[in-house]
C-alpha cells in the first residue's frame, strides 16, 4: 500500500527537494508550509509518516510536534538548522522518532523514512501471525501496567498512557523479555532497525518512559554499564 508523506517547512525550495525524492520512490506527498497548515491537513488526510521542520514562524516545529503526538502516532522525524544536542534531546522528549540537521542528503532521508516504515509494517505483520498470542501484554496477573499492541495504547492503573510509537514499541519490547537484560543495541535495532543508530536516542526514550509511568511504578532498571531490564514488580 502506498504511503504517504506530510512534508512540514516554511522554506518552499526544500518542501519542493524533499517532495521530489520521496516521489521517486514512490511515496504520496502532501506539503504545508506552516504548523497550522499541516494540523489541519492531518485532520483532512490519512498520513503515514511526518517530516517536520522546526524553525518556523508562528507555531514552531515543536509545538506542532507536541500537538501531533497528542493525537497520533505516526512517526515524526524532526528537521533543523541547529545541530545542538539539546535540540535533539528537547525534540525526542516531546515525541518525535528522529531528528536531522540541514543541510541533509535526500538520500539518507528517504532512507530513514523507509526504515521506520518498514519496522511498522513488520511489527504490524508479526503480531497479526501471532494468532495465538493476547493482544493484551501484561507483567503479571495484578499488573497495573497493560499494553494492548493492537491498537499501539498502553494503559496504566487503567488509565491511557501517552506514549509516542517508539516509547510504545522500547515498553513492549522490554515486557516480552521481563527480567533480561536487554543492551541498547539491541533496543535500538529491534525499535529501529541496524540503518542508522545514535544509541542515546534509546536513552532519551527510556527517561521519557519512566516519567510516563511516574516514579512510583519503577518498571525499568538500568543495569549500569550493560543496559535495561523490565522487571515484574519493584525491587
Amino acid at each position: 500500500m502506498e504511503k504517504t508523506i506530510l512534508v512540514v517547512d516554511d522554506d518552499a525550495d526544500i518542501v519542493k527537494l524533499i517532495t521530489k525524492g520521496l516521489q521517486f520512490e514512490q511515496f504520496e506527498v502532501i506539503q504545508a508550509n506552516s504548523g497550522a497548515e499541516a494540523l489541519s491537513l492531518l485532520k483532512e488526510h490519512h498520513i503515514d509518516f511526518v517530516v517536520l521542520d522546526i524553525m518556523m514562524p508562528g507555531m514552531d516545529g515543536l509545538e506542532v510536534c507536541r500537538n501531533i503526538r497528542s493525537n497520533y502516532n505516526m512517526p515524526i522525524l524532526l528537521l533543523s538548522a541547529r545541530d545542538r544536542d539539546i535540540d535533539k534531546v528537547i525534540g525526542l522528549e516531546i515525541g518525535a522518532d528522529d531528528y536531522m540537521t540541514k543541510p541533509f542528503s535526500i538520500q539518507e532521508l528517504t532512507s530513514r523514512i523507509k526504515a521506520h516504515l518498514r519496522k511498522i509494517d513488520r511489527l504490524y505483520k508479526e503480531w497479526s501471525n501471532q494468532v495465538k498470542t493476547p493482544d493484551l501484554i501484561v507483567n503479571d496477573s495484578l499488573s497495573p501496567l497493560v499494553l494492548n499492541e493492537k491498537n499501539y495504547e498502553a494503559y496504566l492503573n487503567r488509565q491511557k498512557l501517552d506514549l509516542s510509537t517508539k516509547e510504545f514499541q522500547i515498553l513492549s519490547f522490554l515486557m516480552h523479555h521481563q527480567n533480561q537484560v536487554l543492551t541498547r543495541e539491541q533496543i535500538y535495532e529491534n525499535v529501529w532497525g541496524d540503518e542508522f543508530g545514535d544509541l542515546n536516542t534509546v536513552t532519551v526514550h527510556i527517561k521519557n518512559i519512566r516519567k510516563k509511568l511516574g516514579s512510583e511504578y519503577d518498571f525499568i532498571k538500568t543495569v549500569w554499564g550493560v543496559g535495561y531490564k523490565f522487571i515484574e514488580g519493584n525491587e
